[in-house]
């Protein structure tokens, strides 16, 4: 993802997957108490199955999506990585196209720069 491609929407899901519920709330909980995202949800566990490293691999995770504003992109990712313990976690953004203009104004609000 390019540094500014995020950067003029107002706000995005970040999606990440982590090996166990513990860690999942461990970082959902940082990144809440820490403003840089609104809020944080937590998946049921799922199977995935990727290449890595030239094989094919099975893992069980835990999804996490988190709500924050499209501004925080780089602060949130950066949060990620220094806290993941994946060598390279998935960190996806999604743009929110639209949303109830309430639950976005609080999204807004929760994850602004302090």
């Amino acid at each position: 993802m390019q540094p500014d491609s995020t950067h003029g929407v107002s706000q995005i899901l970040i999606l990440t997957t982590l090996p166990d519920v513990e860690s999942a709330r461990s970082l959902a909980r940082s990144l809440v108490e820490d403003h840089l995202c609104a809020c944080a949800s937590i998946g049921a566990p799922v199977e995935s199955m990727y290449h890595w490293q030239g094989a094919i691999e099975t893992a069980h995770e835990v999804p996490l999506t988190l709500k924050t504003r499209g501004d925080r992109f780089d602060d949130v990712a950066a949060a990620i990585r220094s806290r993941h313990p994946y060598e390279l976690p998935e960190i996806l953004a999604v743009p929110i196209t639209d949303g109830l203009p309430d639950y976005l104004a609080w999204v807004d609000a929760e994850s602004a720069r302090r």
